[in-house]
């Protein structure tokens, strides 16, 4: 059965289209922080969707996450401990970082240990971390670190959001939130690495 085959091409896209239903809940989950509330924000973002026929399927992905990107930021927006206020989040970082770079490897992390922390050992680990963080916190930190965006498209999504304090985001604010980010989760993964290398593992 070949790629012209309608079983086959029929195939092909159920696959497509769950492998895009995932990452747009992993997408809405690692914002939120809460399954149920991933799988509202997916389900409200595809029931609104207008479904252009002519619309390529990467192009079609590429809109409904954004969408979901944006619905989970407004939802974020609603929390409390400040939600996204820009100026409350400001607050809570030290004036001085533990890095002098928003880059990652500045924070002693390759891409492939955050991959690590993504989809391998480390899952759990992040997921408790990024429970811990307050909405603006964990907002920049998988705007920039998780999903690659730039500071001053982070700065806009977030603005973009409409919710209490926001308008004072800037390019500049989502760095310093992201260093300070970048240095909680480093010293959360050196303690965590410390705690199992003193109390290893009993063997079987």
């Amino acid at each position: 059965m070949n790629d012209r085959d309608p079983g086959n091409r029929g195939a092909v896209e159920a696959t497509t289209v769950h492998d895009s239903a995932v990452e747009l809940f992993q997408t809405a989950a690692m914002l939120l922080g809460q399954e149920q509330e991933a799988v509202s924000v997916v389900e409200e973002v595809v029931a609104g969707a207008e479904v252009d026929p002519c619309c390529e399927p990467d192009a079609a992905h590429r809109e409904a996450r954004e969408r979901v990107i944006s619905a989970a930021l407004k939802r974020m927006g609603q929390y409390p401990a400040g939600g996204l206020d820009a100026e409350l989040a400001a607050g809570g970082v030290s004036p001085g970082t533990c890095i002098e770079s928003d880059d990652l490897s500045a924070a002693g992390f390759t891409t492939a240990q955050l991959e690590d922390l993504l989809e391998g050992s480390g899952r759990g680990r992040l997921r408790e971390w990024l429970d811990r963080l307050s909405p603006a916190l964990r907002a920049v930190f998988v705007l920039r670190a998780l999903l690659g965006w730039g500071n001053e498209a982070a700065a806009e999504a977030l603005r973009a959001t409409g919710a209490a304090g926001v308008a004072g985001w800037q390019a500049s604010g989502v760095s310093q939130v992201y260093r300070q980010a970048l240095c909680s989760l480093a010293t959360s993964m050196l303690h965590s690495s410390s705690a199992v290398s003193e109390h290893p593992p009993a063997k079987v």
